[in-house]
């Protein structure tokens, strides 16, 4: 009995340590936008651990993860995806939770209702899953 008292210690440790352990995050955004440094701050905020790159040509780094068709104005890198733009923390947890066979997620343009661009609306931004290849853009979540 006490045997398995100590391993259900020691598991539900090793499941709170996995659970409070910081997201690291590298963001690409343009050394002008303020918008940007808010998201940056709603990361950190939310627990991720965020690597800032200032980047004049974002041009570039959209094409290089090919987000160009689903832009926004910062680019994010998080455990093997890509982030475009303003989405949620709840949208980007989600994806890599359930690990879907996608690139990454976005929230094209600039939505007023989204994390560092204004006050959040729930149930009013609309998330894209960036397909892999060429294929269409399709609803990732409503957050």
């Amino acid at each position: 009995m006490l045997r398995l008292l100590k391993v259900s210690v020691w598991a539900i440790a090793l499941v709170a340590a996995h659970a409070s352990a910081a997201t690291t995050a590298t963001v690409y955004k343009s050394p002008t936008c303020g918008c940007c440094d808010k998201y940056v701050e709603y990361l950190e905020k939310n627990g991720f651990t965020v690597k800032a790159i200032n980047e004049d040509d974002m041009d570039t780094i959209k094409k290089r993860y090919g987000t160009a068709r689903a832009a926004s104005c910062h680019t994010m890198l998080v455990d093997g995806y890509v982030v475009e733009g303003h989405v949620p923390v709840r949208a980007i947890r989600k994806m890599l939770s359930e690990k879907p066979a996608i690139a990454g997620i976005s929230a094209p343009g600039m939505p007023q209702n989204s994390p560092g661009m204004g006050e959040e609306v729930p149930g009013t931004l609309t998330i894209y899953a960036i397909p892999k290849g060429n294929a269409k853009l399709t609803v990732f979540s409503v957050e």
